[in-house]
């Protein structure tokens, strides 16, 4: 057994043993997790990921004469200003209010700017008081012209997290980063063996107070993050899901940009990427063994974004070993897998603590009070107003059509029932393909007469389980007028069409309520 102030105590006198994740690893595996707690005092994790919920606590200091802010932008993003007079929050994924910007420069980028140095434009709007008369502000700042910069990130360093891969045949959009149809590609975002809480699974020895690594800075953890849960299946002592989370907080005037920056997820928004590095004491044989943890041990769910509901179905299982290697078998076929999180990053994040704390410029702390270990779930939001389901929709008897029928026949369905889309099924009801008016127009300038020739056959759907305004938006997204409503066999039990679904907004809103 060892205390913290003891290895400290080594530190200072240049005799500490400090070794990055990976080594121990390797230590572990080589010696076993006793004689590894009796060679190494400290092991440094470190990760480099997108984290969304970030952000910066800034403030400006007062003009003359003095202004109470009410509306503040930096770089055309608004921070919230719902504080003091000076003071606004920063969001990392906030997006620009200039439509030629919008999701290409957020929170995350004037955050980026400014560590790096560079002059921000400050932008605000007030109400004006006897104490505050101003009601305009417009100028330059900096973080050498401002009081205080401090980063507060509420949710960072997820403990594991999901892999995402994407079944449907449209490309999708996320904070998982781009996902291409029919299982084309999976993403994942964990420095694996690396990560900070993977390390510590437990929290034995992170809490408020520890001393971590923040943007090249020294910072520290508030507390637990939001969203933390203790709660979930565990293999080899780590969650296979997204479980335990920290709150940081470092001064950003320390940070080095090396270490930050400001993306954009397309299509999704803007992201903060954060590096944290932190250090694990190597008090027992327990910690020593939880830190000796390899990729291959570390097991996590592939996850399937296709599904736009809170609980997505389970694909499989794998570990970062398999995933590290740049393929994992899905349904027998290879299939690519990517990083979102950089890898190289993190190994120089704990290369970079493990250099500050053999050197004496960086201490360990006891936590003032451990993240809890047990005890605390995600609780969902229960909408008191369910969302309306497809199923529920008013529409017309749908009107089916067949690969074998003509052109001629197709086109008197529509006049008759005056429809412009007309779902192609095979003799069991399964969905083939689609026909609209403008293919039978097309079709008679070209001369074909046979439907298959014409028939749209990669269909974008609409589930009967799925809720309406998930429907409104993919057909916005995709420009069409209506979709082939299927169950979960794909057979065809009906068509939605924009106009469906402008007459129950319609409705909804001469009742006073929301979709």
């Amino acid at each position: 057994m060892k205390t913290i102030e003891e290895i400290n105590q080594k530190i200072r006198d240049g005799d500490a043993v400090v070794v990055t994740a990976a080594e121990m690893t390797r230590i572990v595996a080589e010696n076993g997790p006793k004689d590894a707690a009796d060679e190494v005092d400290v092991v440094t994790t470190g990760t480099f990921g997108a984290m969304c919920s970030s952000g910066a606590f800034l403030n400006f200091g007062h003009s003359d004469p003095p202004i109470k802010m009410t509306r503040t932008y930096l770089n055309g993003v608004e921070a919230y200003s719902g504080l003091a007079a000076v003071d606004a929050y920063l969001g990392a994924a906030q997006p620009n209010r200039d439509p030629e910007l919008g999701l290409d420069y957020g929170g995350a980028h004037v955050i980026e700017d400014l560590i790096r140095g560079r002059e921000v434009e400050l932008v605000a709007e007030a109400y004006g008081t006897d104490c505050y008369p101003l009601k305009n502000v417009e100028t330059l700042i900096s973080l050498d012209t401002i009081n205080q910069a401090v980063m507060v990130n509420p949710r960072n360093c997820y403990q594991n997290y999901a892999v995402a891969v994407n079944s449907t045949p449209e490309t999708l959009h996320t904070y998982m980063g781009t996902l291409l149809p029919n299982y084309g590609n999976v993403t994942y975002s964990s420095a694996g063996e690396l990560s900070p809480l993977i390390n510590d699974p437990y929290f034995q020895t992170i809490g408020t107070g520890t001393r971590i690594f923040l943007c090249g800075a020294q910072g520290y953890v508030v507390g637990e993050g939001t969203q933390h849960s203790t709660v979930g299946d565990r293999r080899n002592g780590v969650p296979v899901s997204a479980s335990g989370t920290l709150m940081l907080k470092g001064n950003m005037k320390e940070m080095d940009p090396e270490y930050v920056r400001g993306a954009t997820m397309p299509r999704y928004g803007p992201t903060l990427y954060v590096g944290a590095g932190i250090p694990i004491p190597v008090l027992n044989e327990d910690i020593a063994a939880a830190t000796g943890i390899s990729d291959e041990d570390i097991v996590c769910r592939v996850i399937d974004y296709g599904v736009p509901r809170r609980s997505r179905p389970v694909v499989m299982e794998t570990n970062y070993r398999e995933l590290k290697t740049g393929k994992i078998e899905i349904n027998g076929v290879e299939v690519p897998t990517s990083p979102l999180s950089s890898i190289r990053k993190a190994h120089e994040i704990a290369e970079e603590l493990k250099s500050w704390i053999e050197r004496g410029e960086f201490l360990l702390t006891e936590p003032v009070e451990n993240i809890p270990s047990r005890g605390c779930s995600t609780k969902p939001l229960e909408i008191r107003k369910p969302s309306i389901m497809v199923r529920e929709l008013e529409s017309k008897p749908v009107i089916i059509t067949h690969e074998d029928d003509r052109l001629k026949d197709v086109a008197r369905k529509m006049v008759e029932n005056n429809i412009n889309h007309i779902p192609v099924v095979d003799s069991e009801g399964i969905l083939k393909g689609i026909v609209t008016s403008w293919d039978i127009a097309d079709a008679v300038a070209r001369g074909k007469t046979r439907l298959r020739d014409v028939m749209t056959r990669k269909v974008i759907v609409a589930g009967e389980n799925e809720p309406v305004d998930v429907v409104a938006r993919r057909i916005d997204k995709y420009n069409i007028s209506g979709l082939p409503i299927v169950d979960e066999e794909n057979r065809v039990k009906g068509i939605v069409t924009a106009e469906d679904i402008s007459r129950l907004i319609g409705k909804i809103e001469n009742r006073g309520e929301s979709i």
